[in-house]
């Protein structure tokens, strides 16, 4: 019997390989997909710890979903909360929300099938009370190689876990105590799941983790690959055009990296790397092992090796102890780079980190008139390197239709999103399109295809 699974992701791109991989596990029990929660049969809340509020955010989301629960007529709903949200907060989200009915953190959603079928055997209670099922642990063996395949063709770009979990343990950051020890997929395994990819239709391979580039996964030989080693053996692939990874730590970028950014054409030339501070005092508070010079210097060395590599980054303000002079060291940091995006958040603790028991915190109002100044200088610059855009000629992959007729969505090298008239046949390939204007998120073009078929179908 086919039911309906409705899965809500929240935060980074981890997540939503996550729920497209927790649909997969679930599509044997006759899970399929729905784009609304009304009717659904099962509702999963994939949630991130990572920004202010989360878990507030969560039992929100909790409280509108209880009333669908009580009202369906036609069979029982479950209700889940997966990812980091689930790991930290599991005990209490049963006592706030004790209808629902299954919490399971971001190492066990292998094991959905084995907790749906406890869930079905031991109904919700009359008292609204739910099954009660919560598995946190950090299991023994490694989710991934109890997943199945693919259950939906990835689209023209896909997302491919290759790394989880960090080991680095910055003082803001729950991702150590959420997500695990850092943890690698063996070479052959993320091979064999890149090839499926491409073969069902994947040109754009997205390499996803906590700290991408500590990848160290075990080879075939028997010994040790690094990012950059499983970067050479994935442009041996037949099909696969592009490749992207995320999200990188700078204490993790090695020479062979850098190397393979000046070798591999594959390899797309925008890289999310992020600072967080431009002062080393602060970088030091955060225990980020990395001081802004050398920083500046992997930005140098990248550049040596790929001169049309831009980057992004991610900063945080307001970090307890944050004086002046640390914020316009992060301020000229950001003006030496000239970061093309990045993510700014004004700092805010989560508990059970080390940051959340420093005392000397940055009065809100100033971490706010920091925030927005930094975010303006960056807004500025984006619009600037999208603005430079017009009249050059970018390699587009085209991913999807757009929202106007005959008009196609696709991504230049350097991840904008860039829409162009042409013919749906050209979905998931790459083509020259001539760009005539930009906004801050997108840019325009027109292909360049003159007196060609295409050209006319388009």
């Amino acid at each position: 019997m086919t039911k309906k699974l409705y899965i809500k992701t929240y935060g980074c791109q981890m997540n939503v390989y996550d729920s497209a991989r927790m649909a997969d596990v679930l599509a044997p029990l006759g899970y399929t997909p729905s784009d609304t929660p009304d009717g659904a049969d099962m509702i999963i809340l994939n949630t991130c710890h990572i920004r202010e509020k989360a878990e507030e955010k969560v039992f929100s989301e909790l409280g509108r979903l209880k009333p669908l629960k009580s009202a369906k007529t036609d069979g029982d709903m479950i209700i889940a909360v997966a990812g980091c949200v689930a790991q930290a907060e599991g005990a209490e989200i049963m006592r706030r929300a004790p209808y629902v009915d299954i919490v399971l953190g971001p190492q066990t959603y292998h094991r959905l099938p084995e907790m749906v079928a406890r869930a079905a055997r031991s109904a919700s209670g009359p008292d609204g009370k739910g099954r009660g099922i919560l598995d946190t642990d950090f299991p023994a063996e490694a989710k991934f190689d109890f997943l199945p395949a693919e259950s939906v063709a990835p689209g023209v770009s896909a997302f491919l876990s290759i790394q989880e979990g960090c080991d680095k343990f910055c003082t803001f950051c729950v991702v150590p105590y959420t997500r695990g020890a850092e943890y690698s997929r063996p070479v052959a395994a993320v091979l064999v799941e890149a090839r499926r990819l491409v073969a069902a239709g994947a040109r754009e391979l997205n390499l996803l983790g906590q700290n991408v580039n500590a990848y160290h996964g075990e080879a075939p030989d028997g010994g040790t690959w690094g990012l950059a080693q499983l970067a050479y053996a994935m442009t041996e692939i037949p099909g696969l055009e592009r490749i992207r990874y995320t999200t990188s730590h700078p204490r993790d970028v090695d020479e062979a990296l850098i190397r393979a950014h000046g070798d591999l054409p594959q390899l797309m030339p925008f890289l999310h790397l992020p600072v967080q501070s431009g002062s080393d005092r602060i970088l030091e508070a955060m225990n980020r092992k990395h001081t802004a010079a050398h920083y500046l210097s992997l930005i140098d060395r990248f550049r040596a090796a790929r001169p049309d590599i831009v980057f992004s980054s991610d900063f945080i303000v307001g970090f307890p102890g944050e004086r002046d002079e640390d914020f316009r060291a992060t301020m000229a940091l950001v003006e030496e780079v000239g970061f093309v995006q990045a993510f700014s958040f004004r700092y805010s603790p989560r508990p059970g980190t080390p940051a959340a028991t420093i005392e000397d915190k940055v009065p809100d109002a100033v971490a706010q008139a920091r925030l927005l100044e930094l975010q303006d200088v960056l807004e500025r610059r984006q619009r600037a390197f999208f603005a430079g855009m017009i009249g050059r000629t970018l390699d587009v992959l085209f991913e999807k239709p757009g929202r106007h007729d005959g008009q196609l969505i696709g991504r230049s090298p350097y991840l904008q999103g860039v829409h162009a008239l042409a013919h749906p046949r050209l979905i998931g390939t790459i083509q020259p399109v001539h760009i005539k204007d930009a906004t801050l998120q997108s840019l325009g073009g027109e292909l360049v295809l003159v007196g060609t078929d295409e050209a006319s179908a388009a």
